[in-house]
């Protein structure tokens, strides 16, 4: 299968290859997002399989072709910094972005597909204890009901909704160990065959797993668990229940890092063959259902590793970037590659 493999970075904005890493190019000057802009955070448009959203620090920007022409979407999101966006499964329409630092958190929403957007109630206050300003890094979306929202905030705790953003219930609130202030970097919602939903929610130092729809929760801390004590980020394994990656690290940026995967909605986990030790904390992942089991995961200090076995085992690109924010992969390659901004 030909495809495009997509970097998105801090400070070089979007780096892509259509030769399987190859050769890379960075997007041409003249556009929308600036060929040295921060992007913070992709997502594939459901709509258009060649097509996907860019969050970076100046709003939300889209491509049409593989990620090689870009335009912003004029919206409530100019001017701010996008850190996560989420589709939901069951009502493609419906997709959720969250805003942070340099700008307030914020969580908007659109219904017609990323076109429009709207401010919801969930908003943090401008400053708080850990990272001076918070950022909105973990949203998801009940795959069979697009009004049933997770969201968590660097700092600044666990939120659920019910009613597709209008109202909101904090969780984390039994947390003992961060105080009132929950650091929380990512949320996978898997529906089992039986019909129990299990939720995983990561902190900055645990994994937190419900099997009662948020009742209750069984914490794991990551340095007793796995050896390394900065849990970063999840993946779920397209169209899986119950494959999970995670990515780790001994601190942010860190030196080192290990990815785990769970093959039973996260109960246990098993470390995942790196044919090169990484030089930082993982800091991206990104898979694509086209062909679940190939994989992308990056390191905070640019190394870029993948996978063809659902995350079991991992090879390092030769190629390496500055600070990699996130990834994906689309099928195909665009008709027009964008030349000549060739990194290599």
């Amino acid at each position: 299968m030909s495809r495009t493999m997509i970097v998105a970075t801090d400070g070089q904005a979007i780096i892509r290859t259509h030769d399987e890493g190859k050769h890379w190019y960075r997007i041409n000057i003249g556009q929308d997002l600036e060929y040295d802009d921060r992007v913070r955070c992709l997502l594939i448009d459901p709509a258009n399989p060649e097509a996907l959203f860019a969050g970076a620090e100046k709003g939300l920007f889209y491509s049409a072709d593989h990620g090689v022409h870009w335009s912003r979407i004029d919206c409530a999101l100019n001017g701010l910094a996008v850190w996560k966006l989420v589709v939901s499964e069951s009502d493609p329409k419906v997709i959720y972005a969250g805003t942070g630092a340099p700008s307030r958190a914020i969580l908007f929403r659109s219904r017609d597909g990323g076109k429009s957007w709207e401010r919801t109630p969930l908003e943090m206050p401008e400053f708080c204890a850990g990272v001076n300003r918070p950022r909105m890094l973990a949203l998801a979306v009940d795959p069979a009901d697009s009004n049933d929202v997770w969201a968590g905030v660097e700092e600044g705790g666990l939120y659920r909704s019910r009613d597709g953003g209008d109202t909101w219930q904090r969780i984390d609130t039994s947390w003992s160990e961060f105080g009132g202030n929950s650091d929380l970097h990512d949320i996978v919602i898997l529906k089992q065959d039986d019909g129990t939903t299990v939720h995983l929610a990561l902190t900055v130092i645990a994994l937190y797993r419900s099997t009662d729809n948020g009742e209750t929760w069984v914490r794991l801390p990551a340095k007793e668990s796995w050896g390394l004590r900065y849990s970063r980020l999840l993946m779920r394994k397209p169209g899986s229940n119950r494959e999970i990656a995670l990515g780790i690290g001994d601190g942010t940026p860190g030196t080192t890092a290990a990815i785990l995967t769970s093959d039973d909605a996260g109960l246990t986990w098993t470390k995942a063959e790196l044919d090169r030790p990484s030089n930082s904390c993982m800091w991206a992942f990104g898979a694509n259902p086209a062909d679940p089991d190939f994989m992308l995961a990056g390191s905070k200090f640019g190394y870029l590793y993948l996978s063809t076995d659902a995350g079991k085992s991992w090879a390092k690109e030769w190629r390496e970037f500055n600070e990699i924010t996130d990834l994906t992969w689309i099928p195909g390659i665009p008709e027009d590659l964008g030349l000549p901004h060739v990194t290599n």
